[in-house]
């Protein structure tokens, strides 16, 4: 009796499996029906109920919130102190995210054509190890490191050209007391925290580019200098408009560093924060949150023009 069950139960599952062979996308599709869900109700659901209560407005007397459609967040948006905020925020992604370029590329090109092996293991470690430890002391130690008494200070102070910082932290839009208390020092802290995701893109492409093309190059009288710029190079934006993504969005919505390193100059995301956590004002929160992402939906249709979606 026990051999017939189990001859029965060996058949089904046969039958089973010829039929799910034979059925790829259904395959398919149950395969991604789980994730599907999750993102359709827990990350689309979310931004809906975002959208939702950005329409909504807010009783100045009672604090409550008045479920009525109104554009009146939409249309405090455009005052002349929120959209320096926005103004602002761009352009402290956008540098950061040409700092990032502009440091990573030596660094990724260098792993993908002059290292192999333990090397190699040893370069991916030293980029992802920050990655390892909190945000949280990262961002802490260099407030110490940026501090008057750190040890940027103390270098300057020890090579006796204190007079050069000093020079630069008395700039206008940039300086500040002290490292720490400036927007140089939020633009070099959010360069090292989001450099890693700049770092590896890039790398990814340049070890994609064949070898095949250098030699050819090479036979065809090219000059190094003429293989970076005509081979290399536009083989590896994708590379770049990748890790831009990542450098530009992440920069985009941070609103710990800036609070932390700086002096109290606001961005989007501390807006947001306040916004929604002081102030109770979750309507225009949820109003301002939208612009980052109308922001980054604009890059990524430009990221996606320089193939970045091609080297993720």
């Amino acid at each position: 009796m026990s051999t017939v069950n189990s001859l029965g139960k060996s058949s089904i599952w046969r039958r089973l499996s010829i039929w799910l062979f034979i059925r790829p996308r259904t395959v398919l599709l149950m395969l991604l029906i789980p994730p599907l869900l999750w993102m359709g109700i827990v990350y689309l659901g979310s931004l809906f109920n975002l959208l939702a209560y950005s329409v909504f407005g807010l009783d100045e007397f009672s604090g409550q919130i008045v479920k009525e459609l109104t554009f009146r967040n939409f249309i405090d948006l455009f005052r002349l102190s929120n959209l320096d905020v926005i103004f602002r925020t761009t352009i402290m992604a956008t540098l950061v995210t040409i700092a990032c370029a502009l440091i990573a590329f030596p660094i990724a090109y260098y792993m993908a054509k002059y290292t192999s092996g333990k090397t190699r293991a040893l370069f991916y470690l030293g980029v992802m190890l920050p990655l390892w430890s909190s945000y949280l002391v990262r961002v802490y130690a260099w407030k110490l490191i940026l501090a008057k008494e750190g040890v940027i200070g103390w270098i300057f102070h020890s090579l006796g050209i204190e007079f050069v910082l000093e020079a630069i932290l008395s700039l206008p839009l940039v300086g500040g007391s002290s490292l720490s208390f400036s927007r140089m020092g939020t633009f070099i802290v959010l360069v090292y925290i989001w450099l890693p995701f700049m770092i590896l893109p890039i790398q990814a492409a340049i070890e994609r580019i064949p070898k095949s093309l250098l030699e050819a190059s090479s036979d065809l009288g090219a000059k190094p200098k003429q293989t970076f710029r005509k081979i290399i190079f536009p083989l590896a934006i994708p590379g770049i408009a990748a890790g831009s993504i990542f450098t530009f969005s992440l920069t985009l919505g941070d609103y710990i560093i800036p609070g932390i390193i700086g002096n109290s100059t606001m961005y989007i995301g501390q807006v947001v924060y306040m916004q929604q956590g002081m102030a109770g004002n979750i309507p225009f929160a949820a109003a301002f949150s939208l612009v980052p992402i109308l922001i980054i939906a604009v890059y990524l249709a430009l990221a996606k023009r320089l193939g970045a979606f091609d080297a993720l």
